[in-house]
């Protein structure tokens, strides 16, 4: 079973195999469950009695180890007598037996076991791969003593570079008895091999963890490059502005390109206010003062602290109190 002789070793692409067959027995009949057990080690051990999780099969596959000889005749009665512990009496037994490994028992045992098999109404499908040279003979004296109105079937497929899952789905094994589910038939065609017309939950769980494993990646990705390689910091600079302009309605955009021009002119007062002269600046204390929310623009106190700071401006000389006057005003003949 270690064999590279099927992609990418004969025990994995028996797993996936089985992965596939549970999917397509369980989809195709809401009421089919399905068991599994091993033919090898000490002896044949059942690892999960029939059930409709598919987490307990994967569970159990994964933990299957390789080791001692596979007994045929023993593990296929021992899946019998599981089959007998269904809750629905009324569903049909069906076993289905990956041989991966030679046969050790003649052709003339098989057979008796294979009339035991259908006197009891259980259908046997045998998928033989690996050994299919020495097997196929003594398979198929098997699959012709138990089959039952065409009920059993035998799949043998050669080493290649083609994938046992594949060949599968299209075989009797999936389409039989209870026809195979939308998308198993056709050879799939669905995301991770789910209908998820038929199984939602799992197609969209299987999707989540995907596109997080994706995103784990370009995190990674990016940390590794460095973000993407450094920019110059007024570069860095203007981007973040755009990019937090760009993402604001126009009414907001106005008010920061309002806020930004206020900023640079009031820095061009501040530097350019000492070489006025004083005349020059009183006009432009009031143009600044033009600058301000309306309701500062209408504060009388306001005006006279920005004046009295102004080097030899009194702000009780007649001619400010005139001149604010008039630009007052002015500015509420303006609101009218």
């Amino acid at each position: 079973m270690r064999n590279g002789d099927y992609t990418p070793t004969r025990m994995q692409s028996q797993a996936d195999a089985v992965t596939i067959l549970f999917n397509a027995k369980t989809q195709s009949n809401p009421e089919n469950t399905v068991g599994l057990m091993t033919m090898a080690g000490k002896s044949p051990e059942v690892l999960v009695t029939l059930t409709e999780n598919l987490g307990k099969i994967l569970s159990a596959i994964h933990s299957v180890q390789i080791s001692g000889t596979a007994n045929f005749s023993t593990g296929v009665q021992i899946a019998q007598l599981g089959l007998k512990h269904r809750q629905n009496k009324n569903q049909r037994q069906r076993v289905v037996v990956f041989v991966g490994s030679p046969v050790e028992e003649d052709e003339k045992s098989l057979v008796k076991l294979a009339k035991k098999l259908k006197k009891n109404n259980i259908a046997v499908d045998v998928v033989n791969f690996g050994e299919e040279t020495q097997n196929t003979a003594k398979l198929e004296a098997f699959i012709n003593a138990v089959n039952s109105n065409d009920n059993s079937h035998l799949v043998t497929i050669p080493p290649g570079p083609h994938i046992l899952s594949d060949v599968l789905i299209s075989s009797p094994i999936i389409s039989g008895e209870d026809g195979a589910p939308p998308g198993f038939a056709a050879g799939g065609g669905f995301e991770f091999g789910v209908d998820p017309t038929l199984d939602p939950d799992l197609a969209l769980a299987l999707r989540i963890s995907l596109e997080e494993e994706r995103a784990r990646q370009e995190a990674a990705a990016r940390a590794e490059g460095g973000g993407g390689g450094d920019k110059p910091e007024g570069e860095a600079s203007a981007a973040m502005q755009v990019d937090s302009v760009g993402g604001t309605d126009e009414d907001e955009m106005l008010k920061q390109a309002l806020q930004m021009s206020m900023g640079d002119r009031a820095q061009d007062g501040d530097v350019a206010m000492e070489d006025l002269t004083e005349e020059e600046q009183i006009a432009r204390a009031l143009e600044m003062s033009l600058q301000r929310e309306e309701g500062q623009q209408g504060d009388a106190d306001y005006m006279s602290d920005v004046l009295a700071t102004l080097p030899g401006v009194d702000p009780n000389d007649p001619r400010v109190k005139e001149a604010l006057q008039g630009m007052k005003e002015k500015r509420e003949d303006s609101k009218k």
